[in-house]
């Protein structure tokens, strides 16, 4: 007879859930620890105990020693979906509708900030650093892990304190776009250069592999390095692509051979390295400047403003 669930290899230390007779005419207590010492043929785990007993118990009757006491001190998870409703300070529509690239088939991606209460990190159930959901193709971040990764310059933190297509806005997250500058360093210049060449090297794989890369992922690597471009020459980013969206369009349809594409890439790379030398950012971003607002959220939490 098989064994139902992952069978557990002889040897694994197992807690035993419910109490069980033991081979000596005893019995087992719930909890007892002991070692599998073989399966018997209905399927049943032959468990040796510590002190020599043994017992048979099936296989949902048995726990893995560790995952019995996580279990035995997990405590109820915070509601994300609840946070997310309830302490959203800021959201935007992301993607191709910010950039000005959207097609009729375009989705509407929602990317959004939440704060939870101050309270909540005091249990041993700490509130979830980020939440998908609830509503589809939204994703938000808690605010302490959102201003870690913005500070990092990842670009799609950057983009949503960019975006132009506001969803919802509390006087905390007027608060949050006022520092926007704050976030801003030359650090974007290794974030967005670096990933973008990480993947063209991926995308040249496909390419040798199936004659064609994934365009319109292409297309989102362009699009990064010409907002990089302008994010160091100008100290600011700018989400919508502007003139350059029939070109992004072809390169998204494939319309545009990979020698040409090739060469773009390659142009705006050296443009980076170029605005690299002449850019007026900062080569940290205010972390200081964002922790000190970070941490009078926090307060103003407990205070219940």
């Amino acid at each position: 007879m098989s064994v139902r669930g992952p069978q557990l290899p002889v040897g694994t230390q197992v807690v035993i859930r419910v109490a069980a007779p033991d081979d000596q005419g005893g019995t087992a207590q719930r909890g007892a620890t002991g070692r599998v010492a073989g399966i018997t043929p209905d399927g049943r785990y032959t468990v040796r105990l510590v002190d020599g007993r043994a017992t048979v118990a099936q296989r949902d009757q048995l726990s893995l020693r560790t995952a019995y006491q996580d279990e035995a001190i997990e405590l109820n998870q915070p509601d994300g979906d609840r946070l997310v409703r309830e302490h959203t300070i800021y959201a935007v529509v992301v993607g191709s509708r910010a950039f000005g690239l959207d097609t009729d088939e375009s989705d509407t991606d929602t990317r959004g900030v939440y704060v939870a209460p101050t309270e909540a990190f005091w249990s041993l159930a700490k509130p979830p650093t980020h939440v998908d959901g609830p509503e589809p193709e939204w994703f938000s971040w808690e605010v302490e892990r959102f201003c870690e990764l913005a500070l990092k310059s990842n670009p799609n933190l950057l983009e949503v304190l960019h975006s132009p297509l506001v969803v919802r806005q509390t006087p905390l997250g007027e608060e949050l776009l006022t520092l926007r500058r704050a976030f801003l360093s030359q650090l974007a210049y290794q974030t967005y250069s670096g990933y973008v060449l990480s993947q063209f090297k991926k995308l040249e794989a496909d390419l040798r592999r199936d004659g064609q890369p994934k365009w319109k992922h292409v297309m989102h690597l362009i699009r990064l390095l010409l907002s990089a471009r302008t994010l160091l020459l100008e100290a600011t980013l700018t989400v919508d692509v502007g003139p350059d969206r029939d070109r992004l369009l072809m390169v998204k349809r494939g319309e545009l051979p990979w020698v040409e594409v090739e060469r773009w890439r390659l142009q705006l790379h050296e443009d980076l390295d170029n605005a690299l030398q002449r850019t007026i950012l900062p080569a940290a971003p205010a972390v200081a400047t964002v922790d000190s607002w970070l941490r009078s959220v926090r307060k103003r939490s407990l205070d219940g403003a």
